[in-house]
This record gives structure tokens, C-alpha cells and sequence, in this order.
């Protein structure tokens, strides 16, 4: 058998051991500072990472290393609380694996959210943007031989992150009164922050926002055709048009993503009910 596929089946074998009959229904993967989504969720089982053999142990700041499995808006969710990072020095297996071990607990959709940088000049701190297509400049995770059991070699990115589901999410957002933007995320490796000439280059080939990590996630859920819908917590104002003392700090993402995470856990809860 393959390696890789050992590993994924090994994963989803501790994994469900641990669940006591749980069926999730939907992944969430929560970024930096966006954490704190999980505490909504009810009657909670915590699996740590580290305790799944095989596993990749988060260490980004904000990022608590757990699988969350319990309700949220009325359905049964399997959220990330705390992701993998290319950055982190784990290869792009790791990277995805939580994502594979989530497929195949039966989620049918994947919502993923990070914390960003603006780079378009109408994104400011503390908005929700919601992510409607990306650019890829990390590795890309199907890169290898094919795993055929989890999808095709070729697989289609025409719509990556899912119209239904972004229309519903624009809906719901005015019903309740929360502004949402809507743009393209761009995903580099990190961990240094872009430089201003990097900021222009990104907003000159069509980015919106910038982060280094969701992109793979998504590729590798599309790979198995789950639908995505995706969203950005603008964190940081990347419009290269700094004080002579600005410096991008970690905390300071981290703050910023908690200040805005609660009208995101109330939109994606919100969401989840109507799926």
C-alpha cells in the first residue's frame, strides 16, 4: 500500500475511535486568532493532534493544535482549531493530512478562514472577506503520484470556492447586518511577512488579500470534489504606504483576528444551519 495512503488511514482509524459515533458533516479550519470559533461549539470532544499517531503538531502562534468535534447551528461539525503551515518546515503531506483525515470521516462541505493582510486598497482592519477565488505560490500538494482513491490526477479549479455557498453566505450576511467583502486570496509561503515591493506585485496580478497557508487546503478538498467556501479576517492593512516605524507584528494579527472572529463564527453558524 502506499505510504501516504497508511498514513491518511491510519489517521482516520484513531480519529474515529475517539468520535463515539459522530458523523461530522462539515470541516471547518480555523486560522490565527480565529480559535476562539470553537468555543460555540456544543457538547465539544477534543482530540488533540498530538495524539493522533502519525500526526503534524501545529506550533503557529494562535493556532491550539486540536480537532473540535461536536453541533454547531444545528449540525455536526469537525472543526480545526489551529491548522498546518507549509512554513512550519512540514512538507505539503503534512500540510493536507488533517484535511484527507476529515474527508474521510464523511465531511460533504470544508469552510476554511484565515487571518490576511489587505492588499486592495478597499480592505481594512477587521473586515470579512469572503474568499471567491486565489492564487496559488505555495507548493502545490497533489504534486507526486496520484492518489487515486481520493481523486483525479487532473483535478478542475473553475470554481474553487463554491457559488451556492457564497451566495448563500452574502445573503445571510445582509439579513443580519454584517458587511462582507468579497476579492481573491493569494497564498505565499511565509513565514516572513511581503515586503511593499511584494504587496504592489500581488495587487498588480489581481490579489485582494494575502496569508500563508488555505490555499493547499482547498486544493486538496477540490481534489476530492467538497465543496469550499472560504473566508479572510483582514488582520493588517498591506497597502505599502507605511510609516516610517511600522512594523508587522504576529500579536498584533492575532488581536486583530479575535476582535473580528466573533461576527464570523455568528455568519458561518448562521451558514452551517442552512446547509
Amino acid at each position: 500500500m502506499d505510504p501516504r495512503i497508511e498514513r491518511i488511514e491510519g489517521a482516520i482509524r484513531s480519529v474515529r475511535e475517539r468520535l463515539q459515533g459522530l458523523s461530522p458533516e462539515t470541516g471547518i479550519v480555523l486560522g490565527s486568532g480565529l480559535g476562539r470559533l470553537a468555543d460555540s461549539i456544543e457538547s465539544p470532544l477534543v482530540i488533540p493532534y498530538r495524539d493522533i499517531p502519525g500526526f503534524p503538531v501545529s506550533t503557529a502562534t494562535g493556532h491550539k493544535g486540536n480537532f473540535i468535534v461536536g453541533k454547531l447551528g444545528g449540525k455536526t461539525v469537525m472543526a480545526m482549531q489551529g491548522r498546518i503551515h507549509y512554513y512550519e518546515g512540514y512538507g505539503m503531506e503534512s500540510v493536507v493530512l488533517p484535511i484527507r483525515v476529515m474527508i474521510g470521516m464523511g465531511i460533504r462541505n470544508l469552510f476554511v478562514s484565515n487571518a490576511a493582510g489587505g492588499v486592495s486598497f478597499n480592505l481594512h482592519l477587521g473586515d470579512l472577506m469572503i474568499i471567491r477565488d486565489h492564487i496559488n505560490l505555495l507548493p502545490n500538494p497533489l504534486i507526486g503520484p496520484n492518489l487515486d482513491s481520493e481523486g483525479p490526477r487532473f483535478p478542475d479549479m473553475t470554481r474553487p470556492y463554491d457559488p451556492s455557498l457564497i451566495k448563500l453566505a452574502e445573503g445571510l450576511a445582509a439579513q443580519m447586518g454584517i458587511e462582507v467583502k468579497k476579492g481573491v486570496y493569494i497564498g505565499d509561503t511565509g513565514p516572513s511577512y511581503e515586503t511593499p515591493a511584494e504587496y504592489k506585485f500581488y495587487r498588480a496580478i489581481g490579489a485582494d488579500a494575502v496569508g500563508m497557508s488555505t490555499v493547499p487546503e482547498v486544493i486538496v478538498a477540490r481534489h476530492a470534489g467538497i465543496p469550499v467556501f472560504g473566508m479572510s479576517v483582514i488582520t493588517n492593512e498591506a497597502h505599502d504606504d507605511y510609516s516610517e516605524d511600522y512594523e508587522n507584528d504576529g500579536e498584533d494579527v492575532v488581536r486583530a483576528a479575535n476582535a473580528a472572529a466573533d461576527k464570523m463564527t455568528r455568519l458561518f453558524k448562521k451558514i452551517i444551519e442552512h446547509i
